[in-house]
């Protein structure tokens, strides 16, 4: 324990000076500016400083699910996902990164192509399910993007499983729509009831790599949806606080879009993010129609409407710093350090964005000098 102390002191001793010698350079230099060059300058000094704590990469996607060894059989035989990792924990610290007393878990890692997802099932306590009268608009909407080689060989590889629609059947985005003009979708459901989408793109849309020639029907996760109130309250939460870019925009309207979110009237500003790695996130402003419902009040991560989306960070400590500055809501109480590596990583936290999404936020150890 002294050791570790000492190595984040000495830590922590170095950012203050390397921090110090910055502000003194920028204050010697500041005596020859003018007033707008010493803005420029500080500026340049926040963004610097800002650099330091974003996010690095999407890690993978997660949701709770009711039956661990039901769902492994869905993503693995129905969708070809691979495990990669099962485990069982407990303890005081995974009570406190969950927010909830008395947590037994099991976690499974499974991946697709480069990607991964997480399903947690909670043995105790067990959560709600998912609202039978959910809708695509609602704002604890959260989908994954499965990428597809074939999208009508996928549909039919879908129907011979039986499983349950979403979208009435897979949509083409019209030529009118230039920025997503011959990309195909189609939402289906998991046993659970989470909403999955699998995803074509045509030559000259999306990442290149899912236009590789290949044998594979399910390629792997292009990016998680979320549905948002407000585009701009949610880049000023994941641009300005978390330093995701914003790597496209489009307006999707028409019966296409209606027949794929399965909602009469749907008028949507979409928004794409992405990070240095991993999967995008996707904002879905509905902005016809306006009675999508807020996620509850009461919801909890044991709830089958629970996701969290995995980001590493540099240093979760000075993330966390900056969130309670900017009244995130945080689930863990503060940033936990966890007994072991079971999880792939030993400090973490959970917090939710401005619209209830939650977010798990972790530091690597191989990472930490």
């Amino acid at each position: 324990m002294p050791t570790q102390l000492t190595k984040t002191f000495k830590r922590s001793l170095l950012a203050a000076v390397a921090f110090a010698v910055i502000v003194a350079a920028s204050q010697l230099q500041a005596g020859s500016q003018t007033p707008r060059q010493r803005a420029a300058s500080l500026t340049q000094l926040a963004q610097r400083q800002t650099v330091q704590n974003t996010v690095i990469a999407v890690e993978s996607v997660g949701m709770t699910v009711s039956d661990m060894d039901q769902a492994v059989d869905f993503y693995s035989n129905v969708l070809s996902f691979k495990k990669v990792a099962d485990v069982e924990v407990l303890g005081t610290e995974y009570e406190q990164l969950q927010g909830l007393f008395g947590v037994r878990l099991r976690v499974v890692k499974l991946q697709l192509g480069n990607e991964v997802i997480e399903l947690t099932e909670y043995l105790t306590p067990k959560g709600r399910p998912i609202p039978i009268d959910s809708r695509s608009n609602d704002r604890w909407f959260q989908h994954i993007a499965i990428a597809v080689s074939d999208m009508d060989k996928a549909y039919q590889h879908l129907r011979k499983y039986k499983v349950q629609h979403a979208s009435t059947a897979p949509q083409r985005i019209p030529d009118s729509n230039q920025a997503a003009a011959g990309i195909r979708a189609f939402y289906f459901k998991d046993p659970d009831g989470h909403n999955l989408e699998i995803i074509y793109f045509p030559p000259g849309k999306g990442d290149p790599k899912w236009q590789k020639a290949t044998n594979q029907l399910f390629l792997g996760i292009d990016h998680t949806a979320i549905v948002v109130s407000n585009t701009q309250a949610s880049l000023k939460f994941y641009r300005d606080l978390l330093g995701f870019k914003v790597a496209g925009e489009s307006m999707n309207a028409g019966t296409e879009q209606e027949h794929l979110n399965n909602v009469q009237g749907a008028r949507l500003h979409i928004t794409g993010l992405r990070s240095p790695g991993g999967p995008g996130i996707e904002f879905l402003e509905y902005l016809e129609p306006k009675d999508g419902r807020s996620l509850p009040t009461d919801a909890k991560p044991n709830d089958l409407l629970h996701w969290q989306t995995t980001l590493v960070v540099k240093d979760v400590t000075a993330i966390a710093d900056r969130l309670r500055l900017n009244q995130t809501t945080f689930i863990s109480p503060s940033v936990v350090t966890l007994p072991q590596q079971a999880l792939g990583f030993r400090k973490g936290m959970l917090v939710r964005d401005p619209d209830g999404h939650p977010l798990r936020l972790v530091e690597k150890t191989d990472m930490l000098k």
